[in-house]
């Protein structure tokens, strides 16, 4: 099988792998599904991720077709690098290979102006016209025409907060706080329309690739408010070059007055997504992103 073999037969790709015809080498992926590297017959390489074998449940429905359009969505805006979708089946996705690199200061400027010019593509709605997923959650993206903050306090805060609450991750205090958040989310900006984000833009999902341009991979791709996205960037010890990708960004986009301030509003959502997928250990980040919204 080469990829020529595999663009035209994607869905050949399982039997092929089942019958140990592709040479398969583990690679270092996310939290929730594995990941290889498939070298084919004609040397090239793809990146396929499934859902873990031993896993407790089945692969969610719509999983990877979800990812899949947010690819091809985020990739039709010819601004950021993103993988190329070569197979998207029920419980398996390829894409194409990006070799690693550094996070060089030009990677960065390029990566910072790219993003603007992404966010500034624009989407029809807040949300999406595919179902939703952040990690292996279910995201609420049924399309709507705001404006962003009730949206962001209904659709991205208050659903993360309620499975958090349900599994033990948040106490009444922090509950507390989340929902004063919530409360005053008109206070908190949103005149903008929607912008075309990531949606999960924490810094692993930035790839810093040897052809010196960063790739965005594993997104959550919708409608929202572009700060979300670069204020994720920011966040469990922020991206390399950091600075220099936020410079590039305002100089093709200047972000409104008040941006940083706002920073904490944004992560709520990734943070909150976290302590409902991994319990307490993300408590604190919760509660001191809540209290420096409030401060606002």
């Amino acid at each position: 099988m080469d990829l020529a073999y595999l663009r035209a037969h994607p869905g050949q790709l399982p039997l092929f792998l089942t019958h140990q015809r592709i040479r398969e080498t583990p690679v270092s992926g996310g939290d929730i599904c594995a990941a290889t590297r498939l070298t084919l017959d004609d040397g090239n390489s793809v990146f396929a991720k499934s859902w873990p074998e031993d896993a407790a449940e089945g692969v969610p429905e719509n999983f990877f077709a979800t990812e899949a359009a947010g690819l091809r969505w985020l990739r039709a805006a010819d601004a950021v690098p993103v993988p190329e979708v070569i197979v998207a089946l029920p419980d398996l996705l390829a894409l194409e290979w990006v070799q690693p690199g550094d996070p060089t200061p030009a990677a960065a400027r390029r990566f910072g102006a790219g993003l603007a010019a992404l966010h500034r593509a624009g989407a029809d709605s807040f949300g999406a016209t595919w179902p939703g997923f952040v990690g292996a959650l279910p995201q609420d993206n049924t399309p709507s025409a705001g404006p962003w903050p009730g949206w962001f306090g209904e659709r991205r805060l208050a659903p993360y907060l309620r499975r958090s609450v349900d599994n033990g991750a948040l106490a009444a205090a922090e509950v507390t706080l989340v929902e004063r958040v919530i409360s005053r989310i008109g206070e908190y900006g949103g005149s903008e329309p929607p912008a075309r984000i990531h949606g999960d833009l924490w810094p692993g999902n930035v790839l810093w690739g040897a052809d010196g341009r960063a790739w965005l991979v594993d997104p959550a791709a919708h409608g929202g408010h572009r700060e979300t996205d670069l204020a994720q960037l920011a966040l469990f010890g922020g991206a390399p070059q950091l600075g220099t990708i936020l410079a590039a960004y305002q100089e093709v986009w200047p972000l409104a007055d008040g941006w940083r301030e706002r920073v904490p509003v944004h992560q709520l959502h990734l943070l909150l997504v976290h302590t409902a997928l991994f319990g307490a250990a993300y408590r604190d980040a919760v509660a001191r992103a809540a209290r420096a919204a409030l401060s606002v």
